[in-house]
C-alpha cells in the first residue's frame, strides 16, 4: 500500500479510522439501539459483505464491542467507552443539519435534557468562560505531538454513497456524512479552518493527485461550504473561502479534534495543535452544554424522540 506523509494532525487520524460513510451510519445507528446485523442491514440498505468488514474494522479499532448469548450466537454490537467520546460529534452533527437543511425527519426529532427537563440545542462551549467556541475566536498553534504522520494514500473501507441514498431514518445528518464521509473533501474542509484559501497551499499540505483535490474543491463549493474568490486577474486565479455554512461546521470539528487527541494518540506525544479560545486566552477544553440550562450534555442524560417515540 502506497503512503503519504501529511503533518500529524488529530483530526485526520480520527477520520482515518472513523471517517468512512459507512462507519459513521453504524455507529449512528448503535447510538440509536440498533445492535444486530439484520437491524443495521435493513436501517442502512448496506450490502452484507461491506457491512460485515465495517463491523470488523470498527471492533479492531475497539469503537464497538461484540456480544454473543450463552451458547455464542445472536451477537450484538455495542459501544465502547471510546465511541460513547464520540457523542459531542453527534450533537453537533445535529445542531449543524438543522441550521442548513430542510431535513423533515431531523424536524421532527426533540432533544431533550433530563437533568432540566428542557427540550435544547447542543452548543458547544468554552470549559472556562463558558462562552459558545467560534471560528473566529481561536487561535492554533503547534503541540507537543506536532510531528508527521505516516497514512496510506488509500483506504479499503472507502464506499462512495450519496445523502439522497442514505435510507434510515435515524439518518439525522445524512448531509454532513456526506461530506465528511470522504477522508480527503474532511481534510479540505479541516485545512480550510487554519486559514488556507489556494489550491497550491492545499495541495502542499495534502499530497494528493491535482485531480482528485480539484474534484473535491469544486464540490465543496457546489454544497455552499466554500466559495470562489478572485485575488488575481492575469493570469486568473481564485481562491477557496468558507461560506458562514462552511464556518459553522467547525463546532462539529472541533470536537473531532478533541476526540481525536484523546484516542488517536499512537505514540502518546499529545496534541499536535493546541487550540486557545481567545475570549478568555484559554486552552479550548469544549463541552458540549444545553442551551437552556448550559450544562455539559451527557448521552445517558439524553433524551431523543422522534414522532414522540423515546429513541
Amino acid at each position: 500500500m502506497s503512503e503519504l506523509i501529511t503533518r500529524a494532525s488529530s483530526i485526520n487520524r480520527a477520520l482515518d479510522q472513523i471517517g468512512d460513510k459507512w462507519c459513521l451510519l453504524i455507529i449512528q445507528e448503535v447510538l440509536w439501539g440498533i445492535n444486530t446485523f439484520n437491524e443495521m442491514m435493513e436501517a442502512m440498505g448496506v450490502s452484507r459483505g461491506v457491512l460485515s468488514n465495517r463491523l470488523k474494522w470498527l471492533q479492531d479499532i475497539d469503537c464497538l464491542r461484540r456480544e454473543t448469548d450463552a451458547a455464542g450466537r445472536h451477537p450484538t454490537y455495542h459501544l465502547t467507552s471510546k465511541t460513547i467520546d464520540l457523542y459531542d460529534c453527534a450533537l453537533m452533527a445535529i445542531r449543524w443539519e438543522r441550521n442548513w437543511f430542510d431535513n423533515p425527519q431531523l424536524d421532527n426529532v426533540q432533544l431533550r435534557h433530563r437533568s432540566c427537563g428542557q427540550t435544547f440545542q447542543p452548543q458547544l462551549r468554552c470549559g472556562h468562560c463558558s462562552d459558545q467556541v467560534i471560528l473566529g475566536e481561536v487561535r492554533f498553534q503547534s503541540g507537543p505531538g506536532a510531528t508527521r504522520d505516516v497514512r496510506e494514500k488509500k483506504v479499503r473501507r472507502r464506499s462512495s454513497i450519496a445523502a439522497s441514498q442514505i435510507p434510515s431514518r435515524r439518518a439525522l445528518y445524512r448531509n454532513l456524512i456526506n461530506l465528511v464521509g470522504d477522508r480527503w473533501t474532511a481534510n479540505v474542509i479541516a485545512l480550510s479552518f487554519h486559514g488556507i484559501t489556494r489550491f497550491e497551499e492545499f495541495h502542499t499540505e495534502l499530497p494528493v493527485a491535482t485531480n482528485i483535490l480539484a474534484d473535491r474543491l469544486k464540490l465543496l463549493v457546489e454544497e455552499g461550504v466554500f466559495v470562489q474568490v478572485v485575488y488575481q486577474e492575469r493570469p486568473l486565479r481564485q481562491e477557496y473561502q468558507l461560506t458562514d455554512k462552511g464556518r459553522d461546521m467547525f463546532p462539529w470539528f472541533l470536537a473531532l479534534l478533541q476526540w481525536g487527541d484523546k484516542w488517536c494518540d499512537p505514540q502518546g506525544k499529545g496534541a499536535p495543535v493546541l487550540v486557545t479560545h481567545t475570549g478568555c486566552n484559554e486552552p479550548v477544553e469544549a463541552e458540549v452544554c444545553c442551551s437552556e440550562c448550559g450544562k455539559h450534555l451527557l448521552a445517558h442524560d439524553v433524551e431523543f424522540t422522534l414522532n414522540g417515540e423515546v429513541m
